[in-house]
């Protein structure tokens, strides 16, 4: 970090820096036709897998690659008691970001809009909303409010979906069949609402969605154009799974966790996705 900066304006700068991405449309980033992405799955605070990444990507030697992350808060930690340290993941994320603004992206996830909109997520026992917080404070002591306050503006500043030339859309997840009968497919194209997030809003169904059915998948290939869909949000105790041969979920917060990596200038296939997933134990 910029020993000039402090936590709280670093990730404030960040979150700058998103509202400006240049790749912005909407609440969309919009992918060139060359290089790469590189698509994570959660990273819940993960702080080796978040290191192997950026060893990597190696964002000044590829100027072409972006990368892609999410949730990457609500660390699950060891204990009831545990401290929640992925608030320095996301610290590190934030300094990425301003290393690498045209490169490093976030999308919105679920447990990031709880986290902002107030609302309680439990697990393990634990009111995880809740212990982030305390655990920010604590660490930063009498600079825990602006740092949380820059942490709720880096929040969001992040877009929902990325969208690639060869028909692919990044999302933290999607509508499942409850939500997706009132999804509407312009919030991609706009600035959410309130309502939008909101519980009933077609934002909140992207990033909370589970369960989806062939027909789901379908509808939503035709509704927002796309062939295949990258996510996260569903655990995966192998690192990934395919459903219904059209979503690819990933999962980086442990360790059988996966990334993908996805050639912007190519067709894709389902097998040259699944052959493009990378295990972070490989890498050194």
């Amino acid at each position: 970090m910029n020993a000039s900066r402090t936590a709280a304006e670093t990730i404030a700068e960040a979150a700058k820096l998103n509202r400006e991405d240049p790749l912005i449309e909407g609440s969309q980033l919009i992918f060139p036709n060359y290089g790469q992405v590189v698509m994570t799955g959660d990273l819940h605070g993960h702080a080796r897998n978040f290191e192997k990444l950026r060893r990597f990507c190696d964002l000044e030697h590829y100027a072409p690659r972006h990368v892609i992350l999410h949730e990457l808060i609500h660390e699950d930690v060891v204990s009831l008691f545990g401290k929640d340290t992925s608030h320095e993941v996301l610290l590190r994320a934030a300094e990425w970001k301003c290393e690498f603004p045209d490169q490093v992206h976030f999308l919105l996830s679920n447990h990031e809009l709880a986290q902002v909109s107030g609302n309680e997520i439990s697990k393990n026992g634990r009111v995880v909303t809740v212990a982030f917080e305390e655990s920010v404070n604590q660490f930063y002591g009498r600079d825990g409010g602006r740092v949380m306050e820059a942490i709720e503006e880096l929040i969001r500043s992040y877009p929902l979906a990325g969208r690639t030339p060869n028909r692919v859309l990044l999302s933290h997840s999607l509508p499942g069949p409850r939500e997706l009968p009132s999804f509407d497919p312009t919030v991609l194209n706009r600035t959410p609402t309130a309502d939008d997030l909101g519980d009933s809003g077609s934002a909140h169904a992207l990033v909370w969605g589970r369960y989806q059915t062939p027909q789901v998948i379908q509808t939503l290939r035709e509704l927002l154009d796309v062939d295949y869909f990258l996510c996260g949000h569903q655990p995966q105790e192998s690192g990934y799974d395919v459903l219904h041969e059209r979503m690819v979920i990933l999962a980086s917060d442990h360790n059988h966790g996966v990334f993908l990596t996805l050639d912007l200038s190519k067709p894709v296939t389902l097998e040259s996705l699944t052959r493009n997933i990378r295990p972070f134990a490989g890498i050194a």
